[in-house]
């Protein structure tokens, strides 16, 4: 998900300088042709009545229902705290490192733990979370992306990993972190000892279920059957099934894999998913040999899926769902149809890849089984058209040429070139609409484009839903499926918003109607609708606020209303963070945001202040007159 981390290069760019690819970006081509078919586009697009593809972003009816939101926008800014509102209370609920169980360390700022101690503790740098009712107890389940290496190893010469147990810690601070939390005294907290607290981290058993499970393209020395693997990492976005389960989406997995053998040659296959001989600089492979892709091919196969957990049963065994495709998925947004029939949408997040989607062949009901829904179904891959129409294309032996379902599932990514699915601007979080039957992804940047040629030799074309060359700001693109049906093959798009910034440019970079001076942002990330029909966009892009991005100050989150298209600024979070991830508690007086990467470049001491090392953590979210968020 995090587009700026602190390494030498993003994850997105490491991939691009260790294994080029293609760069193809034919959803810019479909979108063009579409605005200059409609004459919108005349050189640069005309913004002065933004009105794309049949979308309704008149800036005059967003007046009309800005009471919609119960808060005063706040200004951009580039303080190293967290700002909202007034009326609004924040507290910390839990930090990195915060140990769940009583007989844990604190964590230690001049070591910042061990590999023993970060087992037992909360995770680094949360993404996707959820808040979970279990009987008269909450629990929150929160995935942890990443490690910030100079961080988490800042005690060591340069940041690097002196000796086995600092890559083991790095290893442990990955994965899930499962916690009952409660409010107290005014605030909410973390109950340590709880029987449904839990850490489920890169050593935790998994199963491997639906069509590729025990498939030979699954099979290790360690795992002859194909059917259990070893843990979860970089786990990005998240969703939560209508039975009350927890999605946890395995994205930049392949950046922990390497060869002692700097010089050996992965396969095409799994260059295709940025595997190569040289990981990120975690060294995972010095502690655990199943990282060795030279002795271990099939290892990476294991990853890059869907998993579920159930949050209620701190023994139960999570599982990878398979058949909802290998690929780095950002979030996974489960739906129940009008006929009863899971869909679950998902985005690929890296530049040129694709939109997917899975229908169950059975039908969701309260109180029935529902193990097979996420193993039993139909996985395809969004066209769309220079119409504003799109279809949904199946992906099966017949459209593919491949041999079956198992290999669909393992190699996603080449099963939708196959068919010659849209390729898209790193399609982040998606997230559908509770009162309307209409799907929304942030597809949050893409700066080659113009600059890197595509598959056929030639510059990237600029225009549609990127008019503009090396595109820094980003967009929000959503669809409606027909007749209401997201089982439908076919559906109609438009975009809600262009980011950009109207303060600096008065070309296309200046952005769509519904962004002005006021609210403006860049690389929209994070989406969800809460259940009053908000749609709250949380954002991890440029935070230098110079240049094109002066008065952007740091990533924020804003509330979008998806019917007028008015955006306005809710939270601004810490220097060098991302805020990613959202939940509210049962009865919605709480909302709780996720602070990745605060400091990522060693400007923050948040959230303790003074010399403190920065740390993720988990923010609460209340109205001081105690009414609902939103």
């Amino acid at each position: 998900m995090s587009s700026s981390h602190n390494e030498p290069l993003s994850f997105d760019d490491f991939d691009e300088v260790v294994n080029p690819r293609p760069e193809e970006t034919d959803f810019d081509r479909i979108v063009e042709a579409a605005i200059k078919r409609r004459g919108f586009l005349g050189g640069a697009l005309a913004f002065g009545s933004f009105a794309l593809l049949g979308g309704t972003l008149v800036p005059g009816t967003a007046k009309a229902a800005s009471d919609r939101f119960a808060f005063k926008q706040i200004p951009a800014n580039t303080d190293d705290a967290i700002t909202v509102p007034e009326g609004y209370n924040v507290d910390v609920m839990v930090r990195w490192g915060d140990p769940l169980w009583s007989n844990g360390a604190e964590f230690d700022h001049s070591t910042r733990g061990t590999a023993a101690s970060q087992a037992t503790a909360f995770g680094d740098n949360i993404d996707g979370m959820e808040v979970y009712a279990v009987g008269d107890k909450m629990v929150l389940i929160a995935n942890n992306e990443y490690t910030n290496r100079k961080i988490i190893w800042g005690n060591r010469e340069e940041g690097k990993s002196a000796n086995d147990d600092d890559v083991n810690k790095g290893k442990m601070a990955h994965g899930i972190s499962v916690v009952e939390i409660r409010p107290e005294n005014g605030t909410w907290t973390i109950v340590k000892d709880s029987p449904l607290n839990r850490r489920i981290t890169p050593d935790s058993e998994m199963e491997l279920t639906g069509p590729a499970a025990g498939h030979d393209l699954l099979k290790t020395a360690a795992d002859p059957t194909g059917t259990k693997s070893m843990g979860t990492w970089n786990n990005c976005g998240n969703g939560s099934t209508p039975w009350g389960t927890y999605l946890t989406c395995e994205e930049n997995f392949n950046g922990y894999f390497s060869a002692a053998d700097e010089n050996h040659e992965v396969s095409p296959e799994l260059k295709r998913y940025g595997v190569s001989s040289k990981d990120w600089g975690y060294g995972w492979a010095k502690v655990d040999e199943r990282f060795d892709v030279s002795k271990h091919p099939n290892e990476p196969n294991r990853a890059g899926y869907v998993v579920e957990i159930d949050p209620r049963d701190p023994n139960s065994t999570p599982k990878k769902r398979t058949a909802l495709g290998r690929f780095k998925h950002e979030n996974a947004e489960a739906v129940v149809n009008n006929d009863g029939r899971v869909v679950v949408y998902m985005g690929d997040d890296e530049r040129g890849e694709f939109l997917y989607r899975f229908v169950s062949d059975g039908v969701f009901a309260p109180g029935g089984p529902t193990d097979s829904l996420l193993d039993e179904g139909t996985i395809s891959v969004a066209k769309f058209n220079d119409d504003g129409t799109g279809q949904w294309l199946e992906l099966t032996p017949e459209t593919t040429g491949m041999a079956d379902k198992a290999a669909i599932c393992v190699h996603t990514r080449q099963a939708g070139s196959a068919v010659g699915a849209t390729t898209m601007d790193r399609p982040e979080w998606v997230t559908s609409n509770p009162n309307t039957a209409e799907v929304y992804c942030a597809l949050t940047n893409n700066k080659n484009r113009g600059i890197k040629p595509n598959a056929g030799g030639d510059p990237t074309p600029v225009g549609g839903p990127n008019p503009r060359e090396a595109n820094n700001y980003g967009q929000i693109v959503r669809w409606r499926p027909k007749d209401g049906d997201h089982t439908s093959k076919d559906f109609t798009w438009d975009l809600f918003v262009l980011a950009g910034n109207p303060a600096v440019h008065q070309d296309a970079n200046k952005g769509s109607d519904n962004v002005n001076a006021d609210n403006m942002f860049n690389s929209p990330d994070g989406l969800k609708f809460d259940s009053n029909g908000i749609l709250w966009i949380q954002t991890d892009g440029n935070y230098s606020n110079e240049e094109g991005f002066a008065g952007h100050g740091n990533n924020q989150m804003l509330a979008g209303d998806p019917v007028t298209g008015e955006i306005r600024r809710f939270l601004v979070g810490p220097k060098e963070c991302e805020v990613t991830g959202m939940t509210w508690s049962p009865d919605l007086r709480t909302m709780f945001v996720g602070i990745q990467h605060p400091g990522e470049r060693g400007e923050s001491h948040w959230p303790e202040g003074g010399d403190a090392v920065p740390r993720s953590a988990v923010i609460a979210i209340t109205r001081k007159d105690g009414g609902p968020m939103g």
